[in-house]
């Protein structure tokens, strides 16, 4: 999503009795009533761990920023205190024993593949002796060019033209001069977006590209980079694991079906081959409800992945049961401290709720201005 960065600190309802449990010392021991009776596995969801830019002349998408650095450094050592980090790969190892997984386990995920997890996240979790796993779109990797929604976003920023034309979307709307009222129309293009098919997705953005002379193919923008195969080698060997997050970065519910099994194939070939180990972890790109399927769940298993991520929101009583869709905890950036504990000590209440969406998009009135 793309929507102006909200107020720092402790908005909303769920914000601010976070932070009443969180400065009153309740949640603790709520936590310790909790764990007597619910065993299930908290995996946090991240995207990018970077100082908060100034949104006036920050030029790509700001909630794909989950926290500034000193506040993840807080986060994971509030996790390494009062909860039992493991990696994914040792929670494959225990579903497969058949073992029990200890109270309180959390698991800490990344997903894309920015290369500020290796300059920012990575130092950190190191330092803290917190582990964690990254998604990666191994061909963003291969290629060093930006991630497309991403890219996406920074077009609707950044083009001198005057109005933005998707009929695609049934959408013909001038472009305001400021910077805010752009951010909105952009968070609105990504949210309808997502509703074509991917290579649709994918057309109707190189489209703009050519019509606005901002390829894609020659940027290699610091704000929009993904990380260096290299960068990942030196995690992995520091202990750090990855997973897939497919090739492109497409929703694979909306690829054709051999096209799917093909992007699912390639992403686990090359983090095999460029990592020197087997890739048993997946994270579905976007990760909504439309974004994966029972289809996609059995090319998944099938290609050889033993366990993967969705993006809805939640814990997992089971993992068992649902180990190819497992629920996450997105972090935003508008997390306080206190907010942050206290959704990790009573996600049901402190976290998002995930939107479902229908099998079909809401029949929208062409927007033009």
């Amino acid at each position: 999503m793309v929507t102006d960065m909200p107020v720092r600190g402790a908005p909303g309802m769920r914000g601010r009795l976070g932070e009443l449990c969180y400065s009153s010392g309740l949640l603790t021991p709520l936590q310790r009533v909790r764990a007597w009776w619910q065993r299930d596995l908290r995996i946090l969801a991240y995207h990018r761990v970077m100082p908060l830019p100034d949104p006036a002349t920050y030029a790509f998408d700001m909630e794909l920023i989950s926290t500034p650095p000193e506040e993840f450094r807080e986060q994971m050592r509030w996790i390494a205190r009062h909860f039992r980090p493991m990696r994914l790969t040792d929670i494959v190892e225990a579903l497969d024993a058949g073992e029990v997984l200890p109270p309180d386990t959390v698991a800490v995920t990344f997903d894309d593949g920015y290369d500020d997890n290796y300059h920012v996240a990575a130092p950190i979790l190191d330092e803290v002796g917190v582990p964690a796993t990254f998604f990666v779109s191994t061909g963003h990797l291969d290629s060093g060019r930006p991630y497309g929604y991403d890219w996406l976003v920074h077009m609707i920023l950044v083009t001198a033209a005057p109005r933005l034309e998707l009929p695609e979307l049934g959408i013909d709307i001038a472009l305001p001069p400021d910077r805010d009222s752009r951010r909105r129309i952009a968070g609105n293009v990504l949210l309808r977006m997502k509703w074509l098919d991917a290579l649709a997705q994918t057309a109707m953005t190189e489209r703009l590209e050519h019509e606005w002379n901002l390829p894609s193919v020659d940027a290699r923008p610091a704000a929009c980079r993904p990380m260096t195969w290299d960068q990942a080698r030196e995690m992995s060997g520091a202990g750090f694991e990855f997973g897939s997050h497919g090739v492109h970065h497409r929703m694979l519910a909306r690829l054709p079906q051999d096209v799917m099994e093909r992007e699912i194939r390639e992403s686990k070939t090359t983090l095999d081959r460029e990592l020197g180990t087997p890739s048993i972890l997946m994270s579905y790109p976007v990760g909504g409800d439309r974004a994966y399927s029972d289809a996609v769940i059995a090319a998944t298993r099938n290609a050889g992945f033993r366990l993967a991520c969705s993006y809805v929101c939640g814990t997992n009583p089971e993992p068992g049961v649902n180990r190819y869709a497992l629920n996450r905890l997105p972090v935003e950036a508008n997390m306080g401290p206190g907010w942050f504990a206290a959704m990790l000590a009573l996600p049901r209440l402190m976290s998002y709720p995930t939107t479902r969406h229908e099998a079909h998009p809401p029949q929208a009135q062409p927007c033009s201005r």
